[in-house]
């Protein structure tokens, strides 16, 4: 292959082959194109985009450089993506309310990175649960019970990992195009026929704006229904962390609770409404109808005895479904920020709140970095509450004086109070977390 010739067919805006595509795939992830050739390629990739079907078969490509899951002909499977937002506990509920609903789900989770925590991690605070299970075990998993949450594996589409590990460090990581190709390419490769991309919108987002969130979610779509499966994309909102608790052992605590029919009511509308997409469709039924069984099935307890039979399946204690606070570990040492003056709260700003969570040590600045799932942060007061000076706005639970030291100046600043309250509220509770529905 000429490298050099289709560095600069890119660069002037040409097209590529699939061919083209699948070879320099091919060679980049066994080596022998290096580094700084590909990383050209992606900073053309960058300036000139990728046509459709370009796209497509980049992403093909992507997904088949390695080992690929298959569950066979008589099962319709579906996968959820987000693109991360904090407090985002919503898979440990919509894995078992989907299968309980008839809708299969293979869920290859991540960790966290940066401010937003990532399943596995949140996983890992039930004791004895199991986050990484072989290529069998998972398939089998699937096959009895109807799900089954798992690590990423390295053998999936690791051509991905590697051109991801590129775009970090050459500035080509908000590419359109490459973003698409990466979540697809591993969700193409974990085998499901059926994707929901829920795509968080907002200051704790990677999409801040509605119309960047719009883009991703058609792009999502469109490319998934190119490489032929299912796909429908919900954009939620991601202003405030999603729910009251931020922090790994905390998260799961709350999702307990939605499961067993509390819990708050963001989580829960924004997991009924993924989770009735995801029954939409592995069953063939309208998004409404979908919605409505989700909803019945969490409300009579079929969710959370599907949970129990998860977390007991990958080895963990199964008590946490019935004694959550007694199975989980969260800090005890507590501290209370208080409201400096009196007003309505305009805003608790999710990203501030995400980076002041891994400075207490829930979150981690590279992948290999240990993690304190104890600690969290329970928000008492979020956008649109009236509250008194010396209110508290949020419970800090830590484990570390220091660390505590160096949270609070990011928990301080994510708290924004109008002094002279609006005849209206900020936010209208009512008015949804849905913000929009791609198909």
């Amino acid at each position: 292959m000429d490298v050099l010739s289709f560095i600069e067919c890119k660069r002037d805006g040409g097209a590529h082959s699939r061919e083209d595509l699948e070879e320099f795939v091919r060679l980049f992830a066994s080596g022998r194109i290096p580094d700084y050739q590909a990383a050209a390629w992606l900073m053309s990739v960058y300036f000139k985009g990728l046509s459709e079907g370009e796209l497509r078969d980049f992403t093909l490509a992507l997904a088949d450089s390695g080992e690929t899951l298959s569950f066979g002909p008589d099962i319709f499977l579906t996968d959820k993506h987000s693109t991360g937002g904090v407090g985002d506990k919503v898979t440990l509920i919509l894995v078992p309310l989907a299968a309980a609903c008839g809708a299969p789900v293979a869920k290859l989770s991540g960790r966290g990175l940066g401010f937003t925590g990532g399943t596995a991690d949140k996983l890992e605070a039930i004791p004895g649960f199991r986050t990484h299970l072989s290529g069998r075990e998972f398939r089998d998993q699937v096959k009895t019970l109807g799900c089954a949450i798992s690590g990423h594996s390295a053998d999936l589409a690791p051509a991905e990992a590697k051109f991801y590990a590129l775009r970090d460090v050459t500035g080509t990581v908000p590419s359109l195009p490459l973003i698409c190709s990466s979540i697809v390419s591993k969700k193409l490769a974990g085998g499901a026929d059926g994707f929901v991309f829920d795509v968080k919108c907002g200051r704790g987002a990677f999409m801040t704006d509605l119309d960047g969130a719009r883009s991703l979610a058609k792009s999502l779509v469109s490319l998934s229904r190119s490489t032929g499966k299912k796909a429908v994309a919900l954009i939620t909102a991601m202003d405030q962390p999603l729910g009251r608790w931020v922090g790994n052992a905390a998260e799961v605590l709350e999702a307990i609770e939605v499961l067993k029919g509390g819990g708050p009511e963001d989580v829960r509308e924004v997991t009924i409404s993924l989770t009735g997409a995801m029954v939409s469709l592995a069953r063939g039924v309208s998004l409404e109808e979908g919605r409505e069984l989700a909803a019945r099935r969490l409300d009579d307890g079929s969710g959370l005895a599907m949970m129990k039979k998860l977390v007991e399946a990958q080895g963990g204690d199964g008590r946490i479904c019935d004694f959550p606070e007694e199975t989980l570990s969260i800090a005890k040492e507590t501290f209370i920020l208080k409201a400096p003056v009196s007003g309505e709260v305009e805003a608790a700003d999710a990203r501030s709140i995400g980076e002041g969570v891994k400075r207490l040590g829930g979150g981690r600045m590279s992948l290999n970095e240990e993690i304190d799932l104890s600690v969290a942060v329970r928000l008492q007061a979020k956008e649109g509450a009236l509250v008194e000076e010396g209110d508290p706005l949020l419970e800090i639970r830590y484990t570390d004086k220091t660390r505590l030291k160096d949270a609070l100046p990011f928990f301080e600043k994510a708290f924004s109070i109008r002094q002279k309250p609006m005849a209206k509220p900020v936010k209208d509770e009512k008015r949804g977390f849905i913000l929009e529905v791609v198909q």
